[in-house]
Formats: C-alpha cells, sequence, structure tokens
C-alpha cells in the first residue's frame, strides 16, 4: 500500500495527517500507525491523524498517540487538522469538527495562528505536589522553581504511572512562572512516553490550573512557552466553571511525501 501523507507541526508537536474522507486508510492496524510515527525506520511523528468523513460537522479527527494507539483529544493535533482541511479546501477559515470528546470550533487566520475552542471545564482536584484536571485529555501540573533543572521524563514517568492514576494514566506537566501571565512549560505525554516540545492540552489545563490557584491574579489569558514555541490560552470564569476556552498557536505544514507499507 502507497500512502500519501503530510505534516505538520504546532509548536513543535508534530504529526502525520492523512485524508481519509474515502475511507482508504481506515483498516490501518496500531503496528503499522506506531511504524509510520517511529523516528528512525518510519517518517516519525508526536501523533497521526485521520481526517474522516462525518455527517455531523465538516470533518472528524480521529487521533492516535506514536504508539498507535487511538488516544484523547490532541489539542495541538486538532490545530494541524484544522491547518491541514484548510490547505486541502475540505474547509474555509471557520470550521465545525468532531472529535473524540466531541464537536469544537476552530479559526485558521494563518499558518502562525489557529483558534481552537476546547470543551468547557468544571473540575480541578488537588493532588499532593500539583493539581489534576482534563481539558480532552486528563493532566497533572505542578508549579516548579526551575524548569531547567527537572528530569521531565524520569518525573514524568513516575507522575505518569502512580497508582493513584492507574489504570490510564495521565499527562504531566510541569511549570514555572515568569509573570502572573507569562509561563515556561514542559510535558511529559502518555502514549509517546517521553517528554514533547509542546502539548495543547496540557498547555490549556497549566494555563486553568494557574488561574485556579490564584497565580494568574485574575488574568484570563495566559502565554506559555514551551520548548518548541508559545501558546495562548484564553478563557471565561463564571461560578466556577471555565467556558469560551480557546487554544492559539500555529498550526505549519512541513512536509508532504509517500510511503509504502
Amino acid at each position: 500500500m502507497t500512502i500519501q501523507f503530510d505534516k505538520y507541526q504546532g509548536a513543535g508537536n508534530d504529526f502525520i495527517i492523512l485524508d481519509n474522507r474515502d475511507g482508504a486508510y481506515s483498516a490501518l492496524t496500531t503496528a503499522q500507525l506506531a511504524f509510520l510515527c517511529d523516528r528512525y525506520k518510519g517518517i516519525g511523528a508526536d501523533g497521526f491523524i485521520l481526517i474522516n468523513s462525518t455527517v455531523t460537522a465538516d470533518f472528524e479527527m480521529q487521533y492516535f498517540n506514536s504508539d498507535g494507539k487511538e488516544s484523547t483529544l490532541c489539542g495541538n493535533g486538532g490545530r494541524c487538522a484544522v491547518a491541514f482541511s484548510h490547505d486541502k479546501k475540505i474547509i474555509d477559515r471557520t470550521t465545525n469538527f468532531s472529535a473524540i470528546d466531541g464537536l469544537h470550533k476552530a479559526t485558521y487566520i494563518s499558518p502562525s495562528e489557529v483558534h481552537l475552542e476546547m470543551q468547557e471545564v468544571s473540575l480541578i482536584t488537588q493532588v499532593d505536589g500539583g493539581l489534576v484536571t482534563d481539558t480532552g485529555s486528563p493532566h497533572y501540573i505542578r508549579l516548579v522553581s526551575d524548569l531547567q533543572t527537572i528530569n521531565v521524563p524520569k518525573e514524568g514517568a513516575a507522575i505518569r504511572y502512580a497508582p493513584e492514576f492507574s489504570p490510564g494514566g495521565l499527562n504531566v506537566n510541569f511549570v514555572s512562572k515568569q509573570d502572573p501571565t507569562h509561563y515556561q512549560i514542559r510535558t511529559y505525554e502518555r502514549g509517546v512516553e517521553n517528554e514533547t516540545l509542546a502539548c495543547g492540552t496540557g498547555a490549556v489545563a497549566a494555563a486553568i490550573a494557574m488561574h485556579s490557584s490564584g497565580e494568574t491574579e485574575g488574568a484570563t489569558e495566559v502565554c506559555l512557552t514551551a520548548r518548541g514555541g508559545i501558546l495562548t490560552v484564553s478563557f471565561e470564569f463564571t461560578d466556577g466553571h471555565y467556558h469560551k476556552i480557546f487554544l492559539k498557536g500555529p498550526a505549519i505544514h512541513v512536509f508532504s511525501g509517500s510511503i509504502e507499507l
């Protein structure tokens, strides 16, 4: 089988994207998807996205981690799916698309600016050393004084596999405060099982956690600098309820190609 693919990245979070509206790639196996995401033997990516047809929205984004297993929402992947769909003329500049957690609105402004509206968030749980919330994917957030000294793969894995978060585990974010509206962030992603250059749902979780804990001093727009680039999160907060949450940042085409399976 010859696969025609495009690769996109959002703040360094990279994805293989296939137009699967005709169902041509629906039978790809977990092992095949993992091979395609392999950085040494395949194309290489943090995740894999199928753009599927659906009657409920402009398209469906089906997301797989680099281990080849279908996963929960990927925020940067969602923004890259919007950029891909715009570039392929599947959508215009605004869209409604479906993902595993429901419908999302998004706006394509330019390759450096794609806005994705996230699902609403109400529950934020305090745990030993951090906060836990779900922004389409489950996240642990810990505020640290020095981000550069954190061994993210080691410490992230320890939290991701901690018994209290079993059996599914969660993603782990370490956040350092520069000022109330600016933070640095590093993320360990489950399914990748390593640190990634950025994580969209993690950035959203971190912004909400920092607001919830009073670190943003009431500000409802937060800039987060990841290793791969800058993401901005804005939201409204009413009666303990976060809504109108937007993840904003780049979604850039890297290259197109074909590969034999």
